[in-house]
């Protein structure tokens, strides 16, 4: 697989674009896959992201926002309820924000690797048939 391609996938699902053309969009709702795409025909729904975007976004919260948080004096000398009213919110809004695009860049990735591999999901095995003896 050429990091060109891998790069292109990555890109156009971070901006929530199909990843085949990168013109049509990716979801036609907050995280619904619109396929076949609009744009290109291309069937978005042949690759299944199933847990792994709800997986990234929390990995990135917590390395890129919560951890540096703690880094915050008004972390540890406010109130309990002030800090709460203040970063919840922020918290819910950036991983709400952070979602889909997590999931855009897990369908292009997935597009970048079944073309590389000229793997059509969902199409049968062509494994050759062995004769019973």
């Amino acid at each position: 697989m050429s990091n060109s391609r891998l790069a292109t996938g990555l890109a156009r699902g971070l901006r929530e674009r199909c990843p085949e053309c990168g013109q049509g969009r990716l979801f036609r709702a907050y995280l619904k896959v619109d396929s076949p795409c609009k744009s290109c025909g291309h069937d978005n729904a042949q690759y299944p992201s199933d847990d792994a975007p709800p997986y990234f976004t929390i990995l990135l919260m917590g390395h890129l926002v919560i951890g540096p948080m703690l880094f915050f004096r008004f972390i540890w000398t406010w109130p309990v309820g002030w800090v709460l009213a203040l970063t919840l919110p922020t918290i819910a809004v950036l991983t709400l924000v952070l979602l889909p695009r997590v999931k855009g860049a897990v369908i292009g990735v997935q597009w970048a690797i079944h073309r590389a591999e000229g793997v059509v999901p969902g199409a049968p095995d062509h494994d050759p048939v062995i004769p019973p003896v």
